[in-house]
């Protein structure tokens, strides 16, 4: 889906979420605490990690993957040649359609960094 208004979708998709995780807290907190603990600083930084979810966002197709991490690949500083090359290896990952997806998630960090 090409998602255009990055930020308008991820303001849409933070208000169906939290109806979400209205319904099912105990899951949502749940899953919280996973991407609190898996995206935190370890062997590998926080702006690694996240552009490891933006690749695995593009294999697996999701909008919303690809607009939360391009954000907060952003946020954390990365450049646009880090996503660039993240994209890389999620095309070599994913073939054909994850070279659409490539470009929707450059389109997410060109819209959601500023730049």
């Amino acid at each position: 889906m090409a998602v255009g208004d990055w930020q308008n979708f991820i303001e849409q998709t933070d208000a169906r979420m939290a109806a979400l995780r209205k319904g099912i807290p105990g899951v949502a907190k749940g899953f919280h605490e996973i991407a609190r603990s898996s995206i935190g600083e370890g062997a590998l930084d926080s702006k690694t990690k996240e552009l490891i979810a933006l690749a695995i966002g593009i294999t697996a197709r999701c909008d919303g993957c690809l607009a939360y991490h391009a954000k907060a690949a952003a946020k954390l500083g990365a450049t646009r040649e880090e996503v660039m090359e993240a994209i890389g290896v999620a095309v070599y990952m994913g073939g054909g359609p994850s070279m659409i997806y490539g470009a929707e998630a450059l389109a997410a960090f060109d819209a959601l960094s500023g730049g």
